[in-house]
């Protein structure tokens, strides 16, 4: 995984809030479970990637950009954040950090490898980190039917980036119920949007 660039750092009255831990952590779910509690609130908004992958290839909504597209909205500086991993490319639109500065906070489907980019892009920076224990994101992935085995075996063995920015972080485990991590998320939230009333 290698990180593409990251903007010049702006000032921003907005938190970007960016959720990053390993596949089958439930990261889109959590995510999912908090903007249906906040829809309609004017002061935050998810954030919709820019990835190389079909518009209906499942998982969560983005917009789909094929390579050469992606590659020119990255040279034309159409993005605040990108990086590449798994043979994909993904970006977090420049955007942001407009609406950012507008005073709206930001949740951002990110990645662990991506962070030190995250920190130079946005001056506000809060990293959520949605885990699970080994089991159970054994047992997610396998459900996906995506990988064998074998494959899950060595995602799961492979060492994680380790989480070091200059931003505050928060665990929350994904283990058990939705409602569970999803609840603890939207009372994060809360208190985000809570602060800066």
């Amino acid at each position: 995984m290698s990180m593409a660039e990251a903007a010049p750092a702006a000032a921003a009255a907005g938190i970007m809030i960016v959720v990053v831990g390993p596949s089958g952590a439930g990261k889109d779910s959590v995510m999912a479970y908090a903007a249906r509690h906040f829809a309609g609130e004017a002061r935050l908004r998810f954030v919709r990637r820019v990835i190389t992958r079909p518009a209906d290839a499942g998982g969560e909504a983005h917009e789909a950009l094929d390579t050469d597209g992606f590659s020119r909205r990255k040279a034309d500086g159409g993005f605040a954040v990108s990086w590449d991993a798994h043979g994909l490319s993904y970006g977090i639109p420049r955007e942001t950090l407009e609406q950012l500065a507008s005073g709206v906070t930001m949740v951002a489907n990110g990645s662990r490898a991506a962070l030190p980019a995250f920190a130079a892009a946005y001056p506000r920076l809060k990293v959520v980190v949605i885990t699970a224990r080994p089991d159970v994101l054994a047992a997610r992935l396998a459900a996906r039917g995506r990988e064998s085995a074998e494959a899950i075996g060595r995602r799961l063995m492979r060492a994680a980036p380790e989480i070091v920015v200059a931003a505050d972080t928060m665990v929350i485990d994904n283990s058990g119920p939705l409602e569970e991590a999803g609840g603890t998320f939207v009372s994060l939230l809360a208190s985000v949007l809570d602060r800066d009333d």
